[in-house]
């Protein structure tokens, strides 16, 4: 199993402005390549804009107090947002996380269609989210 930084998410209540101010000042680019497909009908209906150095992206997303409630998951990760990492094994890992004990909100593809995803917090109660491209 497989697991690789893919974005970190900042969750906001003026998309534009975080999309302006990391594309103006830090000099980041929209991203256009491998771009979720956003499902909001089924829990999060927010604007995101995606900017990247090259590797890493940026998920500026609108925050969504309600989306945790919508979806039924604990873990709501676009409260005040997440650090992502991206697997080739989804069920690998949550088997990983079972075994230890640590719970998980598994949103499989309520926010994105094509990703698996699954969201659970680290010690100190920030959002890691891991997710699987689905073929």
């Amino acid at each position: 199993m497989n697991l690789k930084l893919h974005h970190i998410n900042l969750s906001t209540n003026n998309v534009g402005a975080m999309d302006d101010f990391y594309k103006d000042v830090l000099g980041l680019k929209r991203h256009e390549t491998d771009m979720p497909s956003l499902e909001k009908n089924k829990g999060y209906s927010g604007d995101v804009a995606i900017v990247s150095d090259g590797e890493t992206q940026m998920h500026l997303s609108e925050r969504d107090v309600m989306a945790g409630f919508r979806t039924g998951q604990l873990v709501n990760p676009v409260e005040r947002g997440h650090i992502a990492f991206r697997t080739d094994d989804i069920k690998a890992f949550m088997a990983q996380l079972d075994e230890k004990g640590i719970p998980y909100s598994d949103w499989k593809h309520l926010a994105v269609s094509d990703w698996h995803q699954i969201f659970f917090f680290d010690p100190d109660g920030n959002v890691i989210e891991v997710h699987e491209v689905l073929e």
